[in-house]
Order: structure tokens, then sequence, then C-alpha cells
């Protein structure tokens, strides 16, 4: 099983799972991950690591956009298996602990269910591990402001609404913003293509994930990876204006 891995900077590669993307920044013989995929999607992160010359072992840290299980998947395997670190914004961190759970219940999902994508995508989800216990025993919110001392140097963003916590990640010397479910290019329950938000039902505030559009509006970068669809390229702060537009 190989996955499709999409160099789009100097030591950044974008890699499409089932349904949903993850980064690598690589430094040397060290890598930052950023977000794992579906827990079912371990085997697409193991060899999208080989593909770019790095290891589990080699992870340095895992970074963690938001704690839905599309995004969480392998963190804890990582931290388990080879001591890895799990960094997440602080107001994330119990999330990622299931001391409580946002995320589209089952029944916002057969309410839904008439819209084009949705039952198809549900299924992939539970098939993937979508609903499946995966939580990191000992996240950490991030051990300092500003860049972190990782493999790409990424500058967290706090970009809540999707989930109280959610997180992106600027790289500055690369032009390049990590987006996460914050600000996504399409989604298997999305009749559009291009910058936008997720459907209503995915996120926890709608109104404060509108509103945390304007922090990508702020970023200086020309390359958004986002949590869902393909790399958008050109300047973010035109794409998140374009959702924004989409949204109202």
């Amino acid at each position: 099983m190989r996955a499709d891995v999409r160099q789009v900077a100097d030591g950044t590669y974008l890699v499409h799972g089932s349904n949903t993307n993850w980064v690598i920044l690589s430094e040397g013989d060290a890598v930052t991950l950023v977000d794992t995929g579906y827990p079912g999607d371990r085997a697409l992160l193991l060899d999208s690591l080989t593909q770019v010359g790095g290891a589990p072992e080699a992870v340095a840290a895992v970074l963690v956009t938001h704690a839905h299980n599309d995004h969480l998947g392998s963190a804890e395997y990582l931290r388990a298996a080879h001591g890895t670190p799990v960094y997440l914004h602080e107001a994330e961190v119990p999330h990622a602990r299931r001391d409580f759970l946002h995320q589209v219940s089952v029944g916002q999902v057969l309410a839904n269910g008439w819209r084009p994508g949705v039952l198809p995508w549900a299924v992939h989800a539970l098939r993937s591990g979508g609903t499946r216990h995966v939580p990191v025993t000992a996240p950490e919110p991030f051990p300092a402001p500003g860049a972190l001392d990782l493999p790409g140097r990424p500058v967290p963003v706090p970009t809540p609404g999707h989930t109280l916590g959610h997180c992106a990640f600027h790289l500055p010397a690369t032009g390049v913003v990590i987006s996460g479910d914050a600000l996504v290019s399409g989604h298997a329950t999305a009749r559009i293509t291009g910058p936008q938000l997720l459907p209503d039902m995915f996120h926890h505030e709608r109104t404060r994930a509108v509103a945390s559009l304007a922090a990508f509006e702020a970023l200086d970068a020309d390359v958004l990876l986002p949590g869902h669809g393909p790399a958008h390229h050109g300047p973010v702060r035109d794409a998140a204006r374009r959702a924004r537009e989409r949204a109202a």
C-alpha cells in the first residue's frame, strides 16, 4: 500500500491519506509530523515516512491540529512505541485525552444522510476507525510560544471553532500554512471545490470557525495545505476571504 506523497516546498510534504491529509516536515534525518490520519491509515502513514527518507523513530514530534479521529489516528501509537511527544494547543489537550469528545454525532450524520456524499463518507469513516477510541495518554501543550524548535520551525496559529483548541501552523521560511480543518479545499461531503469551511455539521462552533478565518487573512503565505482536499496555491489571505464569502 503506497501513500500519495507530494513535495510542495523544501522539506515539506503533503500526504493524501484516505479522505484526510497529513504533513511531513523533514530536516536531515529528523521529521515533524503534523496530524496522522485515521487509525486505519497507519500503513499509509508509515509508508509516507519511508518515502521521504524518514522512519517512525525519527519523528521528533507529532503536532495535532485537532483531536478528531481522522487526524489523531496514530498519535498514541507513535507516543507509546517510540516515545514521540504529541503536542496540541492547550485547549485541545483534554480533547486528545478524551476527557470529552466534540465530534459529529451519529444522529447528525443520519440527519444529513440525504446530502450527496454523506453516507459513502460515513461508511468509509467507520471502516477507517472514525469511531474508535484512540485517546493520547499523555498529550502536551506546545512547549513555548512562537516558532517550535522542531524540523520546519512551525509557528502555531490558534484557529478555534471547528474544535475548541483547533490550531493551524505557519511555516514562514517556505510560505506555507498547514490549516487542518479550519480552512479546507474540498471534502467527500462537500459539493464545491476550492477554499471553504467544512459543512456545518462538522464544526463544534461554526460562528467561531468563521471568525478564525481572520487568522489566515493575517498570514504571509502562498501555499495552503489543508486537512482535506488538494494543496491550494495562491495567497492564503485570499483563500480565507473566499471561504468567508462562501460561508456567508
